[in-house]
């Protein structure tokens, strides 16, 4: 792919997420009089612009690169039967088997110090909206990818629904960082939604609410959360810099600052009588 088509295609795809989720912004906020151009808009925008145009390239090359390393782990016959079942019965299976993943490894990036320094950078956004879904590190990117396409490619899921599962579940983090707070009531119980997520990024408690298209391996396992209000604040504790290339080196700086060598605590069920509704860090 040309230069010029992936300037164009970068600047049509800004442009049908701005159309997409700003009118939902408006609509529906979760926090009122929020402004397009908020403070750190131009800090995320370098992230999108990053992801689009080079770290995409990388994380695809990096999946490509490993995935030769795995072929023949799963008989080809196994591979072969996944491939041969139908679209839906494969999305299905993809979301429960990527959910599952992810919650546990989105767990072990808030435990694990080194996990954490890398994805502490998404997680030092302090305004929530579609924009500031693309604050990541490159290499956190391509944990959380290997974590979701690395398997399905293993078990032989066809790269057609590799493909369409990727730009479903991008769009749908995009969707759950957005300054959006719609009524769905009980529903959320099932469904994903921007209030549960706003709350992982919640700057007084740095947990729970690890899910993502579905909160069930959260309702499960014990760190759902779900208060009927807005956190207060979102962030981190540990000083970091506001600009993109301050935050790509951010992992590798040597401090020995606590904050920058350990993360937040995982969160366990709440003790018995506590619901996790109720229960805050």
């Amino acid at each position: 792919m040309t230069l010029p088509v992936v300037i164009l295609s970068t600047g049509v795809s800004i442009l049908f997420l701005v159309v997409l989720f700003r009118p939902l912004e408006k609509l529906f906020p979760a926090r009122e009089g929020q402004k397009f151009l908020r403070p750190a808009f131009w800090t995320d925008l370098c992230f999108l612009l990053g992801q689009y145009l080079l770290w995409s390239g990388l994380v695809f090359w990096a999946l490509n690169h490993f995935r030769g390393w795995l072929d023949g782990i799963v008989p080809a016959n196994f591979r072969a039967s996944v491939a041969a079942q139908s679209w839906w019965l494969q999305a299905v299976e993809m979301i429960v088997l990527s959910d599952f993943l992810i919650y546990w490894a989105h767990r072990l990036q808030h435990k694990l110090p080194f996990l954490w320094r890398f994805h502490s950078i998404h997680h030092s956004a302090e305004h929530l909206d579609w924009l500031a879904a693309h604050r990541e590190h490159p290499l956190d990117t391509i944990y959380t990818v290997g974590i979701i396409n690395l398997p399905a490619f293993i078990l032989g899921f066809p790269l057609e629904t590799l493909a369409g599962f990727l730009a479903f579940r991008g769009l749908w983090a995009i969707f759950i960082h957005s300054n959006v707070r719609l009524p769905i009531g009980p529903l959320r119980m099932l469904i994903g939604a921007p209030e549960l997520h706003h709350w992982h990024h919640d700057k007084a408690r740095d947990a729970g609410n690890y899910a993502n298209i579905s909160p069930l391996m959260d309702i499960l396992f014990g760190t759902y959360r779900c208060p009927d209000h807005e956190p207060a604040a979102f962030g981190i504790h540990e000083p970091i810099s506001k600009h993109y290339l301050g935050q790509l080196w951010h992992p590798f700086r040597w401090n020995k600052q606590r904050g920058n060598d350990s993360g937040p605590n995982m969160d366990f069920p709440a003790p018995a009588g506590q619901t996790g509704l109720e229960r805050q860090e």
